[in-house]
C-alpha cells in the first residue's frame, strides 16, 4: 500500500511543482513558522511536518529564505492593492494595509525582518528578496501609474521614487521594531511624499 510520503513524492517527481503538494509544504513551513518561529525553522523541519523529502523541497526553494518568503507571499496576495480613486488615498491605504498594518502583530512581520536580516549576509537570501521585491515594486507601480492617468501628477512624475519613499518608511520602521507607533503617522507620511512630488494636484 502506497504511503503518504511516497504519494507525495511520486507526485513531486520533476522540476516543475506539483499544486497540491507545493500547498502541502508551504502549509507545513506556515505551521513551523507559528511553533517554532524563526530560530525553528529549516529546511528539514519542513520535510519532516510535510513528510517529503529535503531533494524535492530543495529543488523548488534553493534555501529556507525563499521558502519564508513564498509563505510570507500567501499571506501578502490576499490583500488586495488599493484603488480609492485618489493617489493620496491609494497611498494611505498601501501603507497602512499593506505594509505597516500587515506586519503590525503578526507573524508576518517577523518573517519578513528575519528575511530582510539574512539577506545582509548571505547572496541566496538577496537574491530571493531583490526578486520578491521587484515584483512587489512592480504593481505599486500601478497606483502613481492609475494617477498619472487621472491628471493628478504629471506623466514623467518619477513613479517608482515615490513607492520608493512610502516603502522607505515603512521598511525603517519594521526594522527598528516601532510598526504600531508609526500607524499614527501614516497619512502624514503620504501628504509629506505628495507635497515633494512635483505637479502633484489634490
Amino acid at each position: 500500500m502506497e504511503t503518504e510520503t511516497e504519494d507525495l513524492s511520486r507526485r513531486s517527481i520533476g522540476a516543475r511543482r506539483n499544486p497540491a503538494s507545493q500547498e502541502a509544504i508551504l502549509d507545513a513551513a506556515e505551521a513551523v513558522l507559528r511553533e517554532g518561529g524563526i530560530a525553528g525553522f529549516s529546511i528539514e523541519a519542513v520535510a519532516r511536518r510535510a513528510r517529503a523529502g529535503k531533494p524535492t523541497i530543495y529543488r523548488w526553494w534553493p534555501n529556507r529564505t525563499a521558502l519564508m518568503l513564498d509563505v510570507y507571499t500567501r499571506f501578502k496576495n490576499a490583500r488586495a492593492f488599493p484603488d480609492t480613486g485618489t493617489l493620496r488615498g491609494d497611498l494611505v491605504a498601501f501603507l497602512d494595509n499593506q505594509l505597516l498594518g500587515f506586519w503590525k502583530d503578526s507573524l508576518c512581520g517577523t518573517v519578513y525582518r528575519a528575511v530582510i536580516a539574512e539577506a545582509q549576509s548571505d547572496a541566496g537570501a538577496e537574491e530571493a528578496l531583490q526578486a520578491y521585491q521587484a515584483d512587489r515594486k512592480q504593481r505599486a507601480l500601478v497606483l502613481v501609474e492609475r494617477a498619472k492617468a487621472r491628471g493628478e501628477v504629471p506623466q514623467d512624475v518619477d513613479a517608482a521614487l515615490i513607492i520608493d519613499l512610502v516603502v522607505a518608511y515603512a521598511w525603517h520602521q519594521l526594522l527598528v521594531g516601532h510598526v504600531a507607533q508609526s500607524m499614527g503617522k501614516v497619512e502624514a507620511v503620504v501628504d509629506t511624499v505628495l507635497r515633494g512630488t512635483p505637479g502633484y494636484r489634490a
